[in-house]
């Protein structure tokens, strides 16, 4: 399945719940959702029967969508989760949430995943001291994130630092905003990933069907 180019809102409409792909936008009173939280197109108020099927293809699509990946690469995480010890769909969410473009944005450097993503693409990050340029590079407990020195004075990320100090971190993370790096402190907890909530265990038994 290829990659999604179409408007980042429709997502969040289709899926009745804001996924926070937009970036700043996501939390202000400009959010369509705030104004139209309905799926897109002419048929919005039609009743669809909610079938297991579709409540776990639903669950998928949200996380997928959410963390901005293809069906094939979010397929592999779901694989890998299953071979580990411990419940599956934690397992999951901990390895999507040591994706390097999801810590960094988790600090702040960015305002959402596909920012994220654009930068560690283009070399702009740099993990103990090594520049890392393959978003999906996961990140271990006690690893220093960091923004190359020629990369520090980026107007966008400065503005993005700024914004995120005012709202807080992840306690899992911790960033130190005047020297634009952070430590990936630990794992969060399951409790600590609610926003927006993900059941992971439908997406577990969709592909388990």
């Amino acid at each position: 399945m290829s990659k999604y180019n179409g408007p980042s809102c429709r997502l969040c409409k289709r899926e009745g719940v804001k996924l926070y792909i937009k970036g700043e936008k996501c939390h202000t009173d400009k959010c369509p959702m705030e104004k139209r939280p309905y799926p897109p197109g002419m048929h919005k108020n039609t009743r669809v029967k909610n079938t297991d099927y579709r409540i776990r293809l639903r669950e998928k699509q949200k996380a997928k969508r959410v963390y901005g990946l293809t069906e094939k690469q979010f397929k592999s995480y779901v694989v890998k989760a299953n071979r580990q010890k411990g419940v599956a769909g934690v397992n999951l969410l901990m390895l999507l949430e040591r994706r390097l473009d999801n810590v960094v944005f988790r600090m702040g450097f960015f305002n959402s995943r596909s920012q994220a993503r654009q930068y560690v693409s283009h070399r702009h990050i740099l993990v103990n001291g090594k520049i890392v340029n393959i978003p999906s590079f996961l990140v271990k407990e006690g690893d220093l994130v960091e923004i190359k020195e020629k990369s520090k004075k980026n107007s966008i990320i400065l503005e993005n630092i700024e914004q995120s100090t005012e709202r807080g971190f992840p306690h899992w993370v911790d960033v130190e905003p005047e020297k634009l790096k952070g430590t990936f402190s630990s794992l969060p907890t399951r409790e600590d990933l609610n926003t927006p909530e993900i059941e992971e265990q439908l997406i577990i038994e969709f592909y388990s069907r």
